[in-house]
């Protein structure tokens, strides 16, 4: 499976961006997916994930601001971000596992940045 994100960019303090992310081969085989994130000096870390049958985590700090979905027609899953803030500028990564895990590994991206200017 390889997963090719697209959507990254600059937005101001406030503003919004729809990441994508679009798994090509055995795509049947996923069953979740998740959005990562990885900002200068510091670890990687899970933003959000969502199983196959559409169950969701959110980690607090984006709650109530971003949506991940997925359209499992399409094998694509999306990462809505509203109302964004200088702390989420980071690379963002997708990721995709065989399992139905809240931390989707089997598979990733290459990163999309993601810089949001005050």
């Amino acid at each position: 499976v390889q997963l090719v994100e697209s959507g990254g960019g600059l937005v101001q303090v406030g503003g919004s961006l729809r990441l994508s992310c679009v798994a090509y081969g055995n795509a049947f085989s996923i069953n979740a997916w998740g959005w990562y994130r990885q900002a200068p000096g510091k670890q990687r870390e899970l933003v959000a994930a969502i199983f196959r049958g559409g169950t969701t985590k959110y980690q607090d700090f984006v709650k109530g601001r971003f949506t991940i979905s997925v359209d499992s027609a399409e094998n694509t899953v999306y990462l809505q971000m509203n109302n964004l803030k200088p702390e989420d500028t980071a690379v963002y990564y997708c990721a995709a596992d065989r399992f139905e895990i809240f931390t989707p590994g089997d598979y990733w991206g290459q990163g999309t940045q993601v810089t949001v200017s005050s």
